[in-house]
């Protein structure tokens, strides 16, 4: 018989936290925040340049963090530029922080 979780029994902040978590489960998407948090904004080609790994690779990762909140895009053909979205950055590090006591 499958569990089930009972949503209702988590705090919005758990349900949050728990997002940020996920999306901060791979090293690289950890390499992008701290060069995206380095300055103010990076285009996606300066970032592919930057990390080991290939566009679309770079790709998924950005959309994993755009999903969540803690990356925003700014979109104009040819180019995409990303920077951290600073509001929700805070967030992500004062939910983790206060989970981590």
């Amino acid at each position: 018989m499958p569990t089930t979780i009972k949503t209702d029994y988590f705090t919005k902040d758990q349900e949050l936290t728990a997002k940020f978590a996920k999306a901060l489960g791979h090293p690289v998407r950890i390499a992008i925040l701290e060069l995206l948090n380095s300055q103010a904004c990076c285009f996606h080609g300066d970032m592919a340049e930057e990390l080991p790994i290939a566009k679309s690779t770079l790709s998924q990762h950005l959309n994993e963090l755009k999903n969540v909140g803690l990356i925003q895009g700014d979109i104009t053909p040819p180019s995409t530029k990303y920077c951290i979205n600073r509001e929700n950055f805070a967030l992500a590090k004062r939910l983790i922080g206060n989970t981590l006591k």
